[in-house]
């Protein structure tokens, strides 16, 4: 689209005695209102499918996401018969996971570290977290965090999720919940989208799909 804006000559004013009726004043209300209407419905149908913005409202995902940070949720991640991978930051609704009752508070933002079929231990002789017997590089970790102070050995159901937050010492994650229902994981089917970008504030703007894992 043309971003110049185009300079007409302005036409010569009606002489005509005949008075105005406003009827042309309020057809372009009429359609004013209409196209306003529209853009609503359609931010409804992004907000409620495509998209959707959260804040964040702890550290536990620092330094890769801190308080206050705005992000924007990718709501068709996992659509169309994509599933969360390991390294995923994903939002989810922790009712019957994370939490026992549903709440106002229900949802979390972790990183995925294990998915369906996994087995994840902490940790080997170096002090990494492996999955399948095979060491993760987790450069997203917190500086100076150990993969985990609390020592576990989990294979993660089908359809489930192992997750856990980027600040270790901070977060309250999957190995919080070894005992309860689910083992600590979450079901997939519990996840509301995919972390793609920072949006606010601006000088947080970042892109995360190159820093999943």
């Amino acid at each position: 689209m043309d971003t110049d804006a185009q300079h007409t000559r302005p036409t010569e004013r009606d002489r005509s005695p005949v008075p105005s009726t406003g009827r042309g004043h309020r057809s372009r209300s009429a359609r004013l209102g209409a196209a306003l209407a529209v853009s609503a419905l359609l931010l409804s149908a992004v907000h409620a499918f495509v998209a959707e913005p959260f804040r964040i409202r702890s550290d536990s995902m620092a330094d890769t996401l801190g308080v206050g940070d705005r992000v924007l949720v990718n709501k068709l991640a996992y659509r169309f018969g994509n599933l969360p991978r390991r390294g995923d930051v994903v939002v989810f609704d922790g009712t019957g996971s994370f939490d026992r009752e549903p709440s106002d508070a229900s949802d979390y933002v972790k990183r995925v570290v294990g998915v369906g079929g996994d087995r994840v231990t902490c940790c080997d002789e170096r002090g990494r977290i492996e999955v399948n017997g095979e060491p993760v590089d987790e450069r997203y970790l917190h500086p100076g965090d150990r993969p985990s102070a609390v020592p576990f050995d989990v294979e993660v159901p089908e359809g489930r999720l192992w997750v856990m937050g980027d600040h270790r010492s901070r977060s309250r994650d999957s190995r919080d919940l070894l005992g309860a229902p689910g083992g600590g994981t979450v079901p997939v089917d519990r996840v509301i989208g995919r972390v793609d970008w920072v949006v606010w504030p601006a000088g947080r703007w970042t892109s995360l799909r190159g820093r999943h894992g």
